[in-house]
């Protein structure tokens, strides 16, 4: 059973199948459809950690963690895959991908598909006798105190796998902890790099914790590793920017962090803290859109982010979109308010998104597909520029421009502002943009007597029946 949540609700609460894994229909635009993978205690006591991918052929893949417990590595873990071959409409019986006997375990999947060839990847950690923890230094493959970097690869879209072990090849002999970051990497489409796979680790040095990038230039048949960003590195993901760098964006409270690469994943700038991407230390996910549209188009910029939008609690998931590489996210929209972790994004054939998350306290993995209608928003940079003195107990006029990054053009609409209690601004009119096209405009403001210091005024753009929002503090003398 499928329900579906249209744009046109004002609940952005998910609707979920009671039923696993089957469901009917396409879905019509502005829809979110999700449904349950994977149930608690159904072929498994539990699952977690979600992996989800789209291969060349079209086909998705979701895999995850099957597990004794809730615990991490180690621990008799397994690695557990459903496909689906209609854009995710239906789904296949869930299959292993790779499980042994006890004490080993197979842990935190992650999927890359390697757009030449086909092949598909799912990164994971082996453990026998040591988890993150208390993984030993160095890199012997056989040493069962060391936490192993394995990954499997399919190239009958995940029908079949065969595995490897590249613990010599990327662990740096004086770490201790190593793990991939579960969720999808990224195949570099452009530039210098142009083929590059990048899968990220999170990894353990003097005791603390550092980001690295993974990468293969030769379709994963050698693997080497860059170098570690941080310390405050964790579970991250990284996405290529239509200028060529390389953006990584790390699981951090109460914000997310984020690091550039000029050099195809090798070294990276230390984090920043992104504060546009509140975060309470959980695993999220960045994607673009359009990967292979040229730097002049300007989807080329759009990103997708998803994650757990709190400082205090795994809840409120929240899926985001850049207009502008990451530089801010005025589209906004939130999948489940309710208890979710663990999340991944992937962009599905007919260019609808496939969310995968963890849902009501780890109970299930849910799959989730929308557009970008049901998202809804409108990609513009909104800029507000204030007149060069504010006096309290004024009228003024400040301008706000505003610049249509869309690919279509927007109708004519309306401009507001606003500010802190006691002023007051008209909503004025706002003309149609074509794609890259901008206006000013001037709006009155009366700023309240008494009124002084900085304050913020916020602007909301509306055309088409989405909007887009900026800010800026301003200043006002007495």
């Amino acid at each position: 059973m499928q329900r579906r949540v249209t744009v046109a609700m004002l609940s952005a609460a998910v609707m979920v199948a009671t039923a696993a894994g089957t469901a009917h229909g396409a879905p019509a635009a502005g829809e979110l459809i999700s449904q349950d993978l994977a149930t608690q205690g159904v072929g498994s006591p539990y699952y977690r950690i979600p992996a989800l991918t789209t291969s060349v052929k079209g086909t998705l893949l979701a895999a995850y963690d099957s597990r004794p417990t809730l615990g991490d590595l180690p621990g008799n873990l397994g690695i557990v895959l459903r496909r689906s071959t209609d854009g995710g409409a239906t789904w296949k019986t869930q299959q292993v991908v790779r499980k042994e006997a006890a004490p080993k375990g197979f842990g935190d999947p992650s999927l890359l598909v390697d757009r030449t060839t086909g092949r598909v990847f799912v990164f994971y950690a082996g453990s026998v006798n040591q988890g993150f923890a208390g993984s030993a230094t160095g890199n012997d493959e056989t040493d069962p105190d060391v936490l192993q970097a394995d990954y499997s690869y399919s190239d009958d879209d995940g029908v079949t796998w065969t595995h490897r072990r590249i613990t010599r090849q990327i662990k740096n002999p004086a770490w201790a902890g190593m793990f991939a970051a579960s969720g999808e990497g990224i195949q570099v489409r452009n530039g210098a790099y142009k083929g590059r796979l990048i899968q990220q680790y999170a990894i353990r040095h003097n005791g603390a914790n550092y980001a690295v990038s993974a990468y293969s230039d030769d379709h994963g048949a050698t693997w080497r590793s860059g170098n570690p960003v941080g310390p405050g590195g964790d579970e991250n993901k990284t996405v290529e920017l239509s200028d060529g760098r390389i953006m990584l964006n790390n699981r951090s409270a109460p914000y997310r962090t984020i690091a550039h690469s000029t050099d195809g994943g090798v070294n990276y700038t230390p984090f920043t803290q992104d504060t546009a991407l509140p975060d309470p230390a959980n695993n999220g996910s960045v994607i673009r859109y359009a990967p292979d549209a040229p730097a002049s188009d300007p989807k080329s910029s759009w990103l997708l982010f998803s994650n757990t939008e709190s400082t205090s609690s795994r809840s409120n998931l929240t899926v985001k979109m850049s207009c502008d590489s990451g530089k801010t996210w005025p589209v906004r929209k939130v999948v489940d308010p309710g208890s979710a972790a663990y999340s991944t994004l992937t962009r599905l054939p007919d260019g609808r998104l496939g969310l995968l998350y963890e849902r009501d306290g780890y109970r299930n993995i849910t799959y989730s597909a929308f557009d970008l209608k049901w998202l809804g928003g409108t990609c513009a940079d909104i800029t507000i520029t204030p007149p060069a003195t504010m006096k309290a107990g004024t009228r003024a006029e400040v301008t706000v421009r505003v610049v249509n990054r869309m690919d279509v053009t927007r109708s004519a609409g309306t401009l507001a502002l606003t500010g802190p209690a006691g002023w007051t601004a008209e909503q004025v009119a706002f003309p149609a943009l074509r794609p890259g096209e901008g206006a000013n405009i001037k709006v009155p403001v009366t700023v309240p007597a008494g009124a002084s210091g900085d304050v913020t005024l916020g602007a909301t753009y509306r055309a088409d029946g989405k909007q887009a929002s900026g800010s800026r503090a301003v200043t006002v003398t007495p």
